[in-house]
Parts: structure tokens; sequence; C-alpha cells
């Protein structure tokens, strides 16, 4: 069957022209599945080709800002206007609070971001543990990772096999490495260059290190701060890893 990913924002929180605040779209058969909804996520859809009715499935894999950002606008976008409503139902998944989260929106929003009856399923996952997502052709299977309460990763199969994992937002953890395990391919964070560690984000050789650990066959860093324009982030990764490697744009398309 096999996974095509489309990266749709490979940057941050911080403004940029070149990366929008992070996202991406799994092509499986014919599911649109989009993870994260950061500033530009609705304008880089449209440039990949798509459009946010094609979109079935909603993966969240924290609740900051530069992660959930349009969903407001995606939901205010669906609604409006009459002519283009969404008329398709569609699932958004993501940790435990996820209804509070939508339930704080809609006391700001109220009937403009409220959707025709059954047209949008709110599931959330356990954020202390093991969790999964079933679907009729992929099976989704979550861990929490080391960032924020509301964060987890996800780890998407195919019936043939096929595997792509994602962190989200983590530092280093064991469950970023068992999440990932001999994933087809692992989209994982890289916030900045090793000299700028922060606390709950990785660099580019603890991904490295995850991806070497885990046993990934493709790593995909994305997430990056503008910090890491200046810097071998290539080269940092290479300490701890040495397989095949791609450093994320914004509209980039990778087939798995």
């Amino acid at each position: 069957m096999g996974i095509k990913v489309t990266i749709l924002g490979s940057g941050t929180c911080v403004p940029s022209l070149r990366r929008s605040s992070s996202s991406f779209v799994l092509q499986i058969h014919g599911s649109l599945l989009l993870f994260d909804l950061g500033a530009g996520t609705m304008r880089r859809l449209l440039e990949a080709g798509f459009t946010i009715s094609q979109v079935s499935h909603i993966f969240l894999s924290h609740l900051h800002p530069d992660h959930t950002g349009e969903f407001v606008s995606f939901l205010f976008a669906t609604k409006y206007p009459q002519t283009y409503r969404r008329r398709t139902p569609f699932q958004v998944i993501a940790a435990k609070g996820m209804h509070n989260f939508y339930e704080g929106l809609h006391a700001v929003y109220k009937e403009w971001i409220e959707l025709e009856p059954d047209l949008m399923k709110i599931i959330e996952l356990d954020n202390h543990g093991h969790d999964q997502f079933v679907d009729d052709i992929f099976l989704v299977n979550t861990l929490p990772m080391c960032h924020i309460e509301s964060s987890i990763g996800y780890r998407v199969t195919t019936a043939d096999g096929t595997s792509v994992a994602y962190s989200g937002d983590t530092d280093f953890c064991e469950n970023a490495v068992a999440l990932a395990r001999d994933a087809d391919i692992l989209i994982c964070e890289s916030s900045l260059p090793d000299a700028m560690k922060v606390e709950g984000h990785l660099t580019p050789s603890l991904a490295g290190r995850i991806a070497m650990e885990a046993g990934v066959k493709k790593l995909l860093l994305t997430h990056f701060y503008p910090e890491c324009d200046s810097a071998d982030i290539e080269a940092e990764c290479r300490k701890t890893y040495d397989g095949p490697l791609v450093l994320a744009r914004d509209l980039m398309v990778v087939d798995v």
C-alpha cells in the first residue's frame, strides 16, 4: 500500500518565510492524515495540492500553539461558507485533555466553530502509557513523549507493514526509541544545534541517537528553529547516526 509523506511545516513558533509551523500529511490509500496544525498549515495544504475537505484524520502531538494554532481556523473554514461547507466526517485524535481544549475554544468562538452533528469526532488517547487508534486501512500506536502533559508520539502502520513514526516535540526518552523501533521512517524533531540544547527538545545528535538505537530505516529531521540555519545539522546528526538522513523543508515529498 505504501505511505507518502508531505511536509507542510518544518519550522517552529518563530515566523519564517521558509518554514511554516509544524505540520505534515500522510497519504494512505484514500485517507489523508494531517499531523499538527501550526500557523501556515492550510496555505501549505493548498500549495501541496490538497484541500481541507480531503483531510480524514487530524492527529495532534500536543497542544502548544505552534502545533494547534490553525485548529480554530480549520474548523471555521470547514463550516463556512455555505457553498463549500464540508459534508464528510473527520476525526480529531489527541491525548487526554483534547475535549477540554475544544470546549475552551468553543467558549470563545461559540457557534463560529460548531459543526454539523457527527461531522467531527474527537478521540482522546492515553498520555501516560501505550494506546492505539484502529482504522480499516491503518493502525496507530502511541506513547507519551517527554515534553508537556499532552505530548504523545505516533506510529502509523499499514496492512503491508509500512510504518511511519512521529516524535512530536520531545526530549530524549526511551519511549521515543520504542515508538520508532524498526520503523521505515522516523519524523523527528531537532529543534536546536547541539550546543544550544534546551529541556524538552532534541538536538541533531540526540535525534540521531534515537534513530540509531531504534534501528530506523530512514530519519527525517524537522521542527527547526532559525538557529539551525547557521549550523551543520547533518554533521551533528552524523555523530550518532549513519543511516539515510533527510532534513525537512516545506512542501518536501517523501515516499515510504
